[in-house]
């Protein structure tokens, strides 16, 4: 038996506001991501973090991608 995904669920990200991270992810916690966000330029979040307006929403799998990007040792 073969589950069909509809296209969308590949191919766009999912995109959660910071206040609802930790309803998605025990860690990290919000005052972590905010730390995170708040440093974006300087330590690569930036690539994680998208705004809309004033809302500031985290790409899920780029925050996955960044987390494995940070524990490889050159």
């Amino acid at each position: 038996m073969q589950i069909d995904m509809p296209t969308t669920a590949l191919t766009t990200p999912r995109l959660i506001p910071v206040p609802h991270w930790n309803d998605h992810h025990e860690w990290p916690p919000q005052g972590g991501l905010r730390h995170l966000i708040f440093n974006a330029k300087t330590n690569g979040f930036d690539r994680v973090v998208k705004r809309a307006g004033r809302r500031v929403l985290l790409d899920e799998t780029a925050f996955f991608q960044w987390v494995e990007s940070q524990s490889k040792v050159d």
